[in-house]
């Protein structure tokens, strides 16, 4: 256990680290940092201050839906918005474009390797992903029409807001599926004993 709340802990600073790579790159991020974005706007608060409060508010919603938190879940509210702010902090903002394609790309290769390790750890579901998780089961509709419906959502809700919508949104959205696909068995605990030919474990 104790191996694995390291994993879960170091995948979680990375993926937020991740995140404020892709944000510095300023191409277009995804869909819950557009949201992120257009509401720090506004309100000021700082994107990792921002990223926790919606990871509660999301949380909030799996009551009715009668999600379970695992230790995996409180730790990813908790970590991934401080986490973000000190990758912000690092990098500065305003490089130049092929920098910032640079700092894009690597932002998305990190947060795909971070999904697999904390995933890889078994200790439960991000925020947003049980929600997803959630909705599937409580109406029947299919994985990808539940995710797609919730990030166009919250996608297009954070655009409204003066998010940062551009390629690097379309190429994240492209991307970052295949990317996990690759990653998650790389970390999964059972990794030794699983053949060779079996596929990604389910990212929710």
């Amino acid at each position: 256990m104790t191996r694995r709340v390291i994993q879960l802990a170091i995948g979680l600073f990375l993926y937020g680290i991740g995140i404020a790579l892709i944000v510095r790159g300023a191409i277009g991020v995804a869909p819950w940092d557009v949201l992120t974005q257009g509401l720090d706007g506004h309100l000021h608060l700082g994107f990792g201050v921002i990223t926790t409060i919606i990871s509660g508010i999301v949380l909030l919603l799996w009551i009715p839906l009668k999600q379970r938190l695992g230790l995996g879940t409180v730790m990813n509210a908790l970590l991934v918005g401080p986490s973000a702010d000190v990758g912000l902090w690092l990098v500065p903002a305003d490089l130049a474009l092929w920098l910032r394609v640079l700092l894009f790309a690597a932002g998305l290769l990190l947060l795909a390797v971070a999904s697999g390790i904390y995933i890889g750890a078994g200790l439960g579901p991000g925020p947003r992903d049980g929600l997803m998780t959630g909705l599937h089961t409580r109406t029947g509709w299919p994985i990808w029409a539940v995710r797609t419906g919730i990030e166009g959502l919250v996608l297009a809700t954070g655009w409204v807001l003066g998010g940062n919508v551009g390629l690097g949104t379309v190429l994240f959205a492209v991307l970052v599926g295949p990317l996990c696909q690759w990653t998650l068995p790389l970390f999964a605990r059972d990794r030794s004993r699983r053949p060779s030919t079996a596929p990604a474990l389910d990212p929710a």
